[in-house]
């Protein structure tokens, strides 16, 4: 489907497998009902295809063969409505990582990739989350400190920014978890540390629960009230201004798990 695109270095088949892990992650999270409704059993087998641009696509398997690429697992929608959705997103999302790393391999392979460019690609993909890793939520690695630290942060953004007001209190519980010589120290000393350079270190590891990738100090975020993971807003289609409007927000797993709901709470990170 996309035969013509062949990246022939390890970054280039890096930037390859990173962006069609990326499509793969939306459409089994952020899009994942329609994702759903795409799978319908009644089709033919159906295969899940993430492209370098981040897109994703449910079709029919290449015609040719063999392949120009290695193909995805095949007649996934046929399993949709045989089990719970968790599992099978889960299962999906299982043959997925090994499809990619297929497709990355297969280019090592094609253009000649020595032991030590093999060995370079493998540990640049190991860095990242596998798409089971933020289906099933076990991509959240970030100490209980770290999500306190991360409320004073939002505090002292509001404090500094107060034409938005979007970065809310935190929940009050978690305000009586916060360390005694954390909280002050952000709440107090003006947000200053919180706006600038230093922010993006102490929220390194943080990760989104759509896409999987590290917290960017330049881009907009937005963190569940419920499961309390944190996600890019463009990941979850929540712009600046459409958050201004939300009093608790709730990931698009939750609102599935739970509907809808209202509250007093809402976290958020603005952009620098």
């Amino acid at each position: 489907m996309d035969a013509q695109y062949n990246p022939r270095t390890v970054e280039e088949v890096f930037r390859d497998y990173k962006g069609r892990r990326n499509g793969l992650a939306r459409a089994l999270t952020t899009d994942v009902e329609e994702f759903f409704r795409q799978c319908d059993p009644e089709k033919e087998n159906l295969c899940l295809y993430g492209f370098p641009n981040e897109h994703w696509e449910v079709n029919l398997p290449a015609e040719e063969v063999p392949p120009e690429l290695p193909e995805p697992a095949l007649g996934i929608n046929f399993a949709r409505d045989g089990m719970q959705e968790k599992d099978w997103l889960s299962m999906v999302a299982v043959h997925s990582d090994a499809w990619l790393l297929s497709v990355a391999f297969y280019f090592g392979a094609r253009f000649g990739f020595d032991k030590s460019d093999r060995k370079r690609l493998f540990g640049m993909i190991n860095e990242l989350p596998t798409i089971f890793d933020v289906v099933s939520g076990k991509s959240k690695t970030k100490a209980p400190t770290n999500n306190n630290h991360s409320n004073s942060k939002s505090k002292s953004n509001n404090k500094m920014k107060t034409s938005e007001p979007r970065a809310k209190q935190p929940k009050p519980q978690l305000k009586e978890e916060d360390h005694e010589d954390e909280a002050p120290d952000a709440g107090e000393d003006g947000g200053g540390a919180a706006g600038g350079g230093g922010g993006g270190e102490e929220h390194g590891d943080t990760l989104c629960g759509a896409c999987g990738d590290n917290y960017g100090q330049d881009e907009f975020w937005i963190g569940c009230d419920m499961c309390e993971k944190w996600f890019h807003g463009k990941c979850v289609k929540i712009t600046p201004a459409k958050a201004e409007h939300i009093k608790q927000y709730k990931c698009p797993s939750c609102m599935g798990a739970n509907g809808g709901g209202s509250g007093s709470n809402k976290r958020a990170r603005p952009s620098s």
